[in-house]
């Protein structure tokens, strides 16, 4: 009796495996690299994930499976293919993967950006949005960034007199830093535990921890062995417990405030009010964990994506000559020569259009996130004819969107001028150009975050004239770039500003 329950126990059991094997034939997925065992395509990544991906899709097609350790990952790589994730099948795939590398964290310092996609996070967005991240908000700030743009110009204007160079790389990471503190904490860090050269250095290295490659995040439950081996567990806690002091420094200067030394209160505020009123978002109150937490993702992505874009705009500027004369007289036409001291508003920045191509042009070449942030399949859909399943994690590449030879001529090449008599803008309907993203998850910040590049360098051109260091020739100018979230300037800009003789 205990034979015949056996042999019809394996009977069923094939009957499954031969039904399982017919449904995967009809399930077509998209052409993938041969792998390795075990760790299957991650060999295939390189320094660079981002050009890796891109040449691997000249042989395998803008749509692309690959396995990497035990995570099934899809890659699009054409505005055709990025248009149905992002637009049409937006809701199919618009969660975030459970990524370890945040997760291992006291809290979530990406919690904005990494979210499922839920109530939580639905609430948490509209709050920064209306909040933080409104047109409203952005101009309300203007005075801020004058004072700050100020302040920055005096700088420059000693090395100019002195004929130094300049790190426009931290810069640029300086000045948003000083933004988005007082604009949105109400206070400076210069003065907290952390002065300026600390908070800077904990900056880096939380970038540099972000892009690290961390083993539990390909091979759950036992990666997490490799990453306490290599380091990464301890630098991580080591930046949260940095950036907990200054938060904690931060809310306490707040709940020790007087009420009428304040005219009106800033996010962080609303933030404390919210937590005293025992708010809920989503699917729990609003905790002191919850505040840092998004405070975080406001401070990080604040000061990185602007700096790096102009970090990128100056060095291809200062490659191509004519186009950085072509912008300079723009700007400098349009403004005025009268005073050689005032600072180039926001407003002004409107008038700017060549100004706008530039930036436009850099994006093309250098997206900040060239990967986007990955989303997480929650329904199955299908691109291109090809079926994507549930849990897969998707990245849409935009470096090698910008770089695609069908969509862009002389993609290589910067030239703004592409751009001029063009209807393509980078607030996610054109999927040529996706520096922002698309859909549900486009960023929050976007307005914010282009706001703050015409401002920046319409200043700095308007101001200032540069050159390369004594010795070097625009052949010298190194554009390797690092991998990560975010793709900065692998080596920083160092410039000699020449205060101009046009003004």
């Amino acid at each position: 009796m205990g034979v015949i329950w056996v042999l019809s126990l394996l009977f069923l059991i094939s009957i499954l495996l031969a039904a399982v094997k017919h449904t995967k034939r009809w399930l077509r997925q998209p052409p993938s690299p041969p792998g390795l065992p075990i760790i299957g395509n991650l060999h295939q990544l390189g320094e660079l994930p981002h050009q890796s991906l891109w040449r691997l899709s000249k042989k395998y097609g803008p749509v692309m499976l690959l396995k990497l350790g035990r995570v099934s990952t899809v890659v699009v790589s054409s505005p055709q293919t990025a248009k149905q994730v992002l637009r049409d099948h937006d809701l199919h795939c618009c969660s975030r993967p459970s990524v370890e590398a945040t997760r291992k964290f006291s809290y979530n310092y990406l919690d904005i950006a990494f979210s499922p996609y839920d109530d939580y996070w639905k609430e948490k967005r509209k709050l920064c949005v209306r909040e933080l991240f409104s047109t409203k908000r952005v101009n309300s700030i203007q005075p801020i960034k004058e004072m700050e743009m100020k302040k920055l110009i005096d700088s420059i204007t000693e090395s100019a007199f002195e004929k130094t160079p300049v790190n426009l790389s931290e810069r640029f990471i300086s000045l948003n830093a000083n933004v988005v503190c007082k604009a949105s904490f109400g206070v400076s860090f210069q003065g907290t535990v952390l002065n300026n050269e600390k908070f800077l250095d904990l900056v880096h290295e939380t970038f540099e921890v972000l892009k690290s490659f961390s083993a539990s995040e390909f091979f759950p439950y036992i990666g997490w062995i490799f990453d306490w081996f290599t380091g990464l567990h301890e630098r991580r806690d080591r930046c949260v417990r940095d950036f907990d002091a200054f938060y904690e420094q931060m809310i306490d200067l707040h709940l020790q405030k007087n009420r009428e030394e304040r005219s009106e209160d800033d996010f962080v505020d609303l933030l404390l009010r919210l937590e005293k009123e025992e708010a809920v978002l989503g699917y729990g109150k609003l905790t002191r964990n919850h505040i840092k937490a998004i405070l975080m993702n406001v401070l990080l992505g604040g000061i990185n994506s602007s700096a790096i874009t102009m970090t990128w705009a100056m060095s291809e500027l200062t490659r191509n000559p004519r186009v950085m004369k072509k912008v300079q007289s723009e700007i400098r036409d349009q403004i005025g020569k009268k005073n050689k001291t005032r600072i180039v508003s926001l407003d002004e920045t409107d008038q700017l259009k060549y100004l706008k191509m530039v930036i436009k042009e850099t994006w093309r070449l250098h997206p900040v996130s060239p990967l986007l942030v990955p989303r997480e399949v929650i329904s199955e859909f299908k691109v291109n004819g090809y079926t994507i399943q549930p849990k897969t994690r998707v990245h849409v590449n935009t470096w090698a969107i910008g770089r695609d030879p069908e969509v862009w001529k002389d993609p290589e090449e910067f030239l703004p001028e592409r751009f001029m008599d063009c209807d393509i803008d980078a607030k996610g309907q054109h999927f040529e150009l996706l520096p922002f993203g698309s859909g549900r998850r486009i960023c929050p910040a976007m307005y914010m975050g282009t706001a703050t590049v015409d401002f920046g360098l319409a200043n700095l051109l308007y101001h200032f004239d540069w050159k390369l260091p004594e010795g070097l020739d625009v052949e010298d100018i190194d554009m390797d770039e690092t991998s990560g979230l975010t793709s900065h300037k692998k080596h920083d800009l160092l410039l000699v500003p020449v205060k101009s003789l046009a003004l």
